[in-house]
């Protein structure tokens, strides 16, 4: 007969999920720095899932920054969303092991830095198409009080045919609340970061903004504004390097994308636009003929 303290023990793990025995493991899709992620089968619904299981000691690293704080989870982030343009979470919740897990739609298409790295074709006729969905997106997440923290090409999954993406990875996304938004919290992807996450400044919405330029800048021209680096100090060139235009190397692109790109890449984010949605506004505007000249 089990002991007391085993009673107990069930009955607080009586929430938790095993993930070994409540799903096959059907691809090893992506091993994160924070995560790892995998397509997998559900056995007791049959779907077919993206299964992300939060490495417990970064994440515990992660949420110190913002001890006392009372953060919401990644999951508890992601399931606030429900739009076309954003990955949806089906549930979430933690491992017997104590680690977070979040379980999402399957995307069986290429992340946009893939089509990038490839100079896909996939990319042409699309362009304008997929730079308003990135930007719907991101104005969806800025409306619900949050900041993503990590836009880049990796983490917008294109269909296979790249005629729509949707976001994803919310794992650094904090609330757009003064507490989180203080000089300290240098994390997010290099090579996209705006200045004042490199330089430690306070930050709000329009670090995303700028990621997001960074971003179409690449899914245009195929290169970075600014010369790639390996780790954080790549971050310390943006805001203080000419950025070549966009013309220059995309002959016929269309001048309004031209201008919402390097408005976006402001280095004083007074510049920047001051919100996705006015981004998203410009680009509805822009006529289908003249969608990816480039």
């Amino acid at each position: 007969m089990p002991g007391i303290g085993s009673f107990f023990r069930s009955l607080l793990d009586s929430g938790k999920v095993d993930v070994a025995s409540r799903f096959e493991i059907l691809r090893e899709a992506v091993s994160g720095t924070m995560s790892d992620f995998n397509m997998a089968r559900d056995r007791e619904t049959g779907e077919i899932v993206g299964l992300k299981v939060l490495d417990k000691l970064k994440t515990e690293q992660l949420e110190a920054r913002f001890r006392g704080l009372k953060k919401p989870t990644e999951g508890e982030i992601a399931s606030r969303f429900d739009h076309p343009t954003i990955v949806k979470t089906l549930r979430h919740g933690m491992t017997t092991k104590g680690e977070q897990y979040v379980v999402m739609e399957f995307l069986d298409g290429p992340g946009l830095n893939s089509l990038i790295i490839g100079r896909d074709k996939r990319l042409d006729g699309n362009r304008l198409t997929l730079m308003r969905q990135a930007a719907e997106a991101l104005d969806v997440v800025h409306k619900a009080g949050f900041i993503h923290r990590d836009v880049c090409p990796r983490n917008f999954v294109c269909a296979k045919d790249a005629s729509s993406l949707k976001l994803i990875d919310f794992g650094l996304t904090v609330p757009a609340e003064k507490e989180y938004m203080q000089p300290g919290n240098r994390t997010g992807t290099p090579n996209y970061m705006a200045p004042e996450i490199a330089r430690r400044r306070p930050t709000d919405q329009r670090v995303d903004v700028f990621a997001y330029g960074a971003s179409m800048f690449e899914m245009f021209a195929f290169e970075l504004p600014w010369p790639r680096g390996a780790d954080g100090l790549a971050a310390m060139s943006h805001g203080v390097i000419a950025i070549p235009p966009l013309s220059g190397l995309v002959p016929g692109v269309h001048p309004e994308v031209e201008a919402i790109i390097t408005e976006c890449l402001a280095a004083d984010p007074d510049k920047r636009p001051r919100t996705m949605e006015a981004i998203v506004k410009r680009l509805k505007r822009l006529k289908s003929e003249y969608a990816d000249k480039g």
